[in-house]
């Protein structure tokens, strides 16, 4: 599955365009990360930092819709990695039929390992939905690793404490004003050198303050999948006892040809014998005469 990079790309130098002007004689070199198809302009390249593969659940590689009644939850799954030790982090964001999106879902590792994430989501109205999973670099994650080593051994205690301030404050800044106040403190903790080094990092890593971390987190090099498509439906499509019958047959004793005015009356009566879904046969024209010597279908 094909990944969008969310950073914007890095400006274009007067020495970079001035690389794409043709030469004399010549024609003009493609830039780096460009292809064209005939008929089409060239159009850019773009890879994301952080892979996401394989999303799913998935109907002819995202040509059909995946599907689910209101209100059920079931599991995306996808397939996130990256170069290097620093953490990784996935979450799917579900966009309802207006297009809007809903709060953010975390993913986690499903076996340790295996780079395979996925978080269970749950969708509401019928209609026409999208889903879409984001990976991103997970700086916090990969401070508190760090952090968690290097200090109990006194290796570059004040270099990552520094550093560690500086992911707090960041972080605060996404954070809503009622829980901000608790990684300010923290924040505080960590500048504070009259402290013991271990004090400071006990501070930063108090459960209460990773939780709200963790709630709103601090992405980097966000790269999301291609939205795919959902179609949820009313619950009665998930399952259903079905009665079919023929509109015509439930006619009068005036009028022996059954209309769907009439069939209605039998709908109570089905309801009764616990049926929930009626099902009608295909109505085609009925009954022929002579016209111009041909025998002709007549509508019903």
């Amino acid at each position: 599955m094909p990944a969008t990079h969310h950073s914007p790309a890095p400006p274009t130098s007067s020495k970079a365009k001035a690389a794409g002007k043709r030469p004399a004689g010549g024609k003009a070199a493609r830039p780096a990360g460009e292809r064209s198809s005939p008929g089409s302009p060239r159009t850019p390249t773009t890879v994301g930092r952080i892979p996401v593969l394989d999303v799913r659940p998935v109907v002819q590689h995202g040509r059909r819709p995946a599907k689910a009644v209101s209100g059920e939850s079931f599991e995306v799954s996808a397939t996130v990695f990256r170069e290097g030790h620093d953490a990784v982090a996935a979450n799917v964001v579900l966009r309802d039929p207006a297009g809007r999106p809903g709060p953010w879902t975390p993913m986690r590792e499903l076996a340790p390992g295996t780079d395979r994430w996925g978080a269970v989501v749950t969708v509401g109205e019928p209609g026409h939905w999208t889903y879409t999973v984001e990976a991103w670099s997970d700086p916090l994650a990969t401070w508190w690793h760090h952090a968690r080593i290097k200090i109990p051994a006194g290796l570059d205690t004040d270099l990552v404490l520094q550093e560690g301030a500086g992911l707090y404050e960041r972080a605060a800044a996404g954070v809503p004003d009622g829980q901000r106040p608790l990684v300010l403190d923290a924040l505080a903790a960590l500048r504070d050198d009259s402290r013991p080094a271990a004090w400071r990092l006990a501070a930063a890593l108090a459960p209460e303050v990773v939780a709200v971390l963790v709630r709103y987190p601090l992405r980097e090099l966000v790269t999301a999948s291609d939205a795919m498509p959902l179609l949820v439906e009313r619950e009665r499509a998930l399952y259903g006892s079905w009665y079919e019958f023929f509109p015509r047959s439930e006619g009068t004793a005036e009028r022996p040809h059954g209309t769907l005015r009439t069939a209605a009356r039998r709908l109570e009566p089905i309801a009764a014998m616990g049926f929930d879904v009626v099902y009608l046969p295909p109505i085609h024209p009925i009954g022929t005469t002579f016209r111009k010597g041909r025998n002709n279908t007549l509508n019903a």
